[in-house]
């Protein structure tokens, strides 16, 4: 009978992982996405009990509160449960990488940066998955709440969304192209180290941040495009709310913090997308 920690497939992948431990991560990630749905309503609830307030009902506060214990106890819950689960896997994966990269005669070099790159699969799953699923879910149903409350509003956030996607269609190749360069450039480090040639160090450690660098100019090209839409959106948002005669208090602070929540989502996946396109050229690498 074949165990969890049973080698079933050549390569690592991050879907061979996902397919492997599926049992683990699904319960991890069915918490994040209740902890995500959960999140998506305090704006409403805020809007609700502002309402209430000028009423002299505290029957919002007091749901208010409700949601945030809730919050509470679900987002915990789960972070107990990452941390143990994980670190499960990231021993098995190390464990068995190590293992069959000595089969292959690997250089001791070879099979240290490529265990320091395993970590990024392992951290990304923990880490940086529940991240994008808070974040695409915040994006989706940030939309279509904005949907009922405000169509022009959410024509505008609709069009940021556009202007992110083109933006980084556009530059995946390059973003591939450098990481490649830069994982190749850390795979020799133990090499360039062991020469005890300050030059050869020099040049090797020089290397390593021109990639880095070129990847950073990039990020930063991207950053600055998809930020002249989120100023767009941000200055329109409140005239397109409060230009059009709404009165209702509750109402207009809730499409406004939908705006910022929105807003953080989508400046947060440009982030996710280069750690994909990053373990995308790892997994080839790892399983050279």
């Amino acid at each position: 009978m074949q165990t969890e920690y049973t080698i079933t497939t050549p390569t690592i992948t991050l879907w061979g992982i996902i397919h492997r431990f599926k049992r683990k991560i699904s319960l991890t990630l069915l918490l994040v996405v209740a902890e995500s749905l959960l999140d998506l309503l305090f704006p409403l609830f805020i809007g609700y009990s502002i309402n209430g307030l000028l009423n002299q009902s505290y029957a919002g506060i007091a749901a208010l509160g409700g949601l945030g214990v809730l919050t509470l106890l679900v987002g915990s819950g789960r972070r107990f449960y990452d941390t143990r689960a994980y670190a499960g896997m990231y021993t098995s994966l190390s464990t068995e990488m190590v293992s069959r990269e000595q089969e292959k005669k690997n250089s001791i070099s070879m099979i240290s940066a490529r265990a320091s790159l395993l970590t990024e699969f392992v951290e990304f799953l923990e880490n940086s998955m529940p991240s994008i699923i808070t974040s695409v879910i915040g994006l989706v149903g940030i939309l279509v709440i904005l949907f009922t409350l405000n169509l022009y509003v959410f024509w505008a956030s609709v069009a940021l969304f556009a202007l992110m996607a083109v933006v980084y269609l556009l530059s995946g190749r390059w973003n591939f192209s450098y990481n490649k360069s830069y994982n190749d450039e850390l795979e020799n480090q133990v090499n360039a180290l062991s020469t005890h040639d300050m030059g050869v160090i020099g040049r090797h450690f020089k290397t390593v941040m021109h990639w880095n660098i070129k990847l950073s100019d990039l990020e930063t090209i991207n950053y600055a495009l998809i930020w002249l839409g989120i100023i767009g959106l941000l200055v329109y948002a409140p005239i397109a709310v409060i230009g059009n005669g709404v009165t209702d208090y509750g109402l207009v602070f809730s499409v406004l913090m939908y705006v910022f929540q929105y807003v953080e989502s989508v400046v947060s996946l440009p982030f996710f997308i280069q750690q994909v396109i990053r373990l995308q050229e790892i997994s080839g690498r790892l399983g050279e």
